[in-house]
């Protein structure tokens, strides 16, 4: 059975309002899934753009997994909706996000057991260590086929994961090739079992094929006063095994290019384990949809010859769809916004381009069709507005839209 997570005021520092009910704020609903391969039910907190319920919904979107969702949950939902739609932003493309709360962090995060670590894990700590690859095998074969059946999710995937979720992050890259388009790792715990698995990783990344697959990793400062990032690299304490075992990937991942695979990474020189995800995160987009963003050129105002449909339909079908690997079309909000725009500067020929694209694009949005009668009721074509009007209620009633009708009727 689903229910609200409502969000506590007092964590609501960054989260823009993303849906209001009696009187509460909320940003998503936790579900669950029964899983035979881990032998319990794990919760997942799902949060679908604008507010929406599954079923709601024109069109898909692509889906973040985000591991210790119960930890980043709030922060990766609010960046999102803030790049993808707050002031008119197309940073990023509108997704949904699906939390994975830990019941047994340590077993699920670690890719091998160990016996111990010391000083970084006692017996006591490492005993359930190792349940990684099943962990992995509860996403692929159960989480994903439900979230892909109950949500409307686009074939895009991606993976977050700091500290031991970096380390998940590593084995699914190089033991799940091809399970998701892009992962983020923020500060990997690549120290584990006496950097035995970061042996591991260059290994497989030397020989798969990334086609396809952006990696975006992201490094902490995680060093005493009086080091610094070149010294660190010769120095041979156990205080700085963790950095300098991410710093190793680091420098073998750009002197040894994996195969297809885009990959970037920053060092975070003001920033530590716990406070590098959040700025980690917002350059991991920037840098994942670096070409999604459509930037209207000032001579499309002024031009009255260009086609800026045309143009937009150019950009997301030879800039955005490759990386995604299927069509992607042009932002239904950010089209219907323009075409109001142009519509507003009287040039109605733009106007007319872009909303009968989103027609073309969004056909089962109620929203375009509305659109589209606005059109045609500011060039009195009275025929054609009440014919997308009542299209657009065809869809789902709204009283704005049925007032429109009304008024053309009588």
């Amino acid at each position: 059975m689903k229910k609200n997570l409502l969000l506590v005021f007092s964590v609501m520092i960054s989260i823009t309002s993303l849906a209001q009910k009696d009187g509460a704020i909320t940003i998503g609903t936790i579900d669950s899934v029964q899983s035979t391969i881990l032998n319990e039910n794990r919760k997942v907190w799902v949060y679908l753009p604008n507010g929406g319920q599954p079923g709601d919904f024109p069109k898909r979107y692509p889906v973040v997994y985000l591991l210790d969702g119960d930890a980043h949950f709030y922060s990766v939902v609010g960046m999102i909706q803030q790049l993808s739609q707050v002031n008119g932003n197309t940073i990023c493309p509108e997704m949904i996000v699906v939390g994975i709360p830990n019941t047994n962090r340590t077993r699920d995060l670690t890719p091998t057991h160990i016996d111990a670590d010391p000083p970084f894990m006692d017996s006591a700590f490492a005993k359930p260590s190792g349940g990684g690859p099943q962990f992995i095998s509860f996403i692929e074969k159960e989480l994903m086929p439900y979230i892909d059946s109950t949500y409307p999710t686009a074939p895009y995937k991606m993976l977050i994961g700091h500290s031991f979720g970096g380390l998940t992050v590593m084995d699914a890259l190089v033991n799940h090739t091809g399970l998701f388009n892009a992962y983020i790792c923020l500060d990997p715990s690549m120290w584990w079992d006496k950097t035995n698995f970061l042996k591991t990783v260059k290994k497989e990344l030397a020989t798969k094929n990334f086609s396809g697959t952006t990696l975006y990793l992201g490094i902490a400062n995680t060093m005493d006063e009086g080091m610094d990032i070149k010294k660190v690299q010769t120095d041979t304490s156990l205080a700085t095994r963790h950095i300098r075992s991410i710093l190793d990937m680091d420098t073998y991942i750009k002197n040894n290019p994996p195969k297809g695979l885009k990959y970037a990474s920053k060092y975070y020189e003001n920033d530590d384990h716990g406070s590098l995800p959040l700025i980690a995160e917002y350059n991991a987009l920037r840098f994942i949809f670096e070409k999604y963003r459509f930037n209207l050129p000032m001579e499309f105002f002024f031009n009255p010859m260009v086609n800026v449909a045309a143009a937009m339909e150019k950009h997301y079908a030879e800039e955005v769809s490759p990386i995604f690997g299927y069509k992607v079309s042009p932002p239904e909000d950010q089209v219907n916004s323009m075409g109001y725009q142009f519509m507003g500067m009287q040039q109605m020929n733009k106007a007319a381009q872009l909303f009968k694209m989103n027609v073309e694009n969004y056909p089962a949005s109620q929203n375009v069709w509305d659109s589209y009668g606005d059109y045609f009721l500011a060039i009195t074509d009275k025929e054609k507005a009440i014919e997308n009007f009542k299209k657009a209620l065809s869809i789902k009633e709204t009283p704005e839209t049925r007032k429109k009708l009304d008024d053309l009727m009588k």
